[in-house]
């Protein structure tokens, strides 16, 4: 090799390597989003429980149901800030507004699918950018199992009267029939990367 094709050489590697981190600062940090939506769905999931549990001791299963159907999105669009938007979704759904789309839905067979294999669902998670109408979106799912205070409202066997005012607010329910540990549904979160 010739000495101004090494020096041609040399300099191609540099002006890489040199552009290399600029390419990377434009690139979203998925693991920095990922943690931030942790932290979102803690603080929406410890917000949501904590009413309803107290609901529940003060007023009963029918009581958590007049919560959920009042101040669960209430609840959740206090957490819609900062440019992420907030939900819950399912396969089952029980209030038309979380039915999922279908990202959401694939998401949740995916969940369904590793639960059947063995997995616990308290662990399943998913992150990834996607591109929706022509942009890139930042996409997360969290995992929501069935767990014993859920099948009061939502197992097998709910009482009758509780059903009837499940049935009051949301005519067209489907979220009934869970077994412990079964997937509920799942936290899902979006957030534009693009304006």
């Amino acid at each position: 090799m010739t000495f101004r094709k090494s020096l041609l050489v040399a300099g191609a590697a540099f002006v890489i390597a040199g552009m290399s981190p600029v390419i990377a600062a434009d690139q979203p940090d998925i693991n920095a989003l990922k943690a931030e939506a942790k932290e979102i769905v803690q603080g929406f999931f410890k917000e949501l429980k904590g009413t309803l549990v107290s609901t529940m001791k003060e007023k009963g299963p029918a009581g958590a149901v007049d919560v959920c159907h009042e101040k669960a999105q209430e609840i959740t669009k206090k957490h819609n800030k900062n440019g992420w938007k907030v939900g819950r979704t399912a396969l089952k759904i029980r209030n038309p507004k979380n039915a999922p789309d279908a990202w959401e839905k694939a998401v949740l067979q995916e969940f369904e699918k590793k639960i059947a294999e063995g997995a616990d669902p308290k662990t399943l998670v998913k992150a990834e950018i996607v591109e929706q109408d022509g942009k890139k979106v930042f996409r997360f799912m969290k995992a929501i199992p069935v767990k014993k205070p859920c099948l009061n409202c939502h197992g097998e066997k709910v009482n009758p009267d509780l059903y009837k005012t499940i049935k009051k607010y949301y005519p067209e329910d489907q979220a009934i029939g869970f077994k412990l540990g079964q997937l509920r549904g799942a936290f899902t979160l979006s957030k534009p990367l693009e304006q």
